[in-house]
């Protein structure tokens, strides 16, 4: 989960994207004028701001010079307007906006961003190695600290660096604690929804009821999250013949 900071002096575009980024498991700000931005800068560095530029106090590009000038541009910005020329956005783009975007603006491309925007950050707070993904049913290890099977598959047993969830058929996923968050997230995402649709047999109708996600928003999710529900479908009718 993120943290943005939605800038827009219009309404109907702040709650839309609050809306579309909330269903994307991040925390959102919202502020409809300079100041408010400021403020919510003031309060601490949000991991990605996304700013519009015509205002009615103070626009978005002095906005970004003045962070720019203090040493407060230290999160990737991502501009937005309907009017804005190309001399603007390559100017935006000089100062230290990383992207620009234009309005009306496309689920995909904001998505898109949004994700290039969260990862330039990442890259920036930690060592660029990159850990390994969580294996289905790791085997128990001496190490102190590394995930092990738990013995009971209906429970989720929680360890020092790292945890075993229960799964579908009684089998168990190891989740390691020693991942960065987001990757963590992802993670148990990812066992959360083949869990769900080994048991439903991969009936997304049945999963997105289970989930309480509507079928769009879970099918953009799957696909997010490399999950492909017609080879659990196969793999959870094999199991039961």
């Amino acid at each position: 989960m993120a943290n943005i900071l939605v800038v827009d002096d219009e309404m109907g575009i702040r709650e839309l994207l609050s809306e579309i980024l909330s269903d994307e498991g991040h925390a959102i700000q919202l502020a409809e004028n300079a100041q408010q931005a400021r403020e919510a800068r003031a309060a601490g560095a949000p991991d990605l701001v996304l700013l519009d530029i015509w205002m009615p106090d103070t626009d978005g590009v002095t906005l970004l010079k003045e962070w720019q000038r203090d040493g407060l541009l230290t999160m990737p910005v991502i501009m937005m307007s309907g009017h804005a020329t190309i001399d603007t956005a390559v100017e935006a783009t000089r100062i230290g906006a990383l992207n620009f975007l234009e309005k009306p603006i496309a689920l995909q491309k904001l998505l898109k961003a949004v994700q290039a925007g969260l990862t330039r950050a990442q890259e920036t707070v930690r060592a660029p190695a990159v850990a390994p993904r969580p294996v289905l049913a790791a085997q128990p290890e001496d190490t102190a600290g590394a995930p092990f099977n738990a013995p009971n598959p209906a429970a989720a047993i929680a360890v020092r660096g790292g945890a075993t969830v229960a799964g579908a058929d009684n089998h168990s996923f190891s989740l390691s604690f020693d991942l960065p968050l987001r990757e963590a997230r992802d993670a148990f995402e990812r066992m959360y929804f083949e869990h769900h649709l080994g048991r439903e047999g991969g009936s997304m109708t049945r999963v997105a009821e289970k989930t309480g996600l509507e079928r769009t928003h879970l099918y953009r999710k799957l696909k997010q999250l490399g999950v492909e529900p017609g080879k659990l479908a196969k793999k959870a009718a094999s199991a039961r013949d």
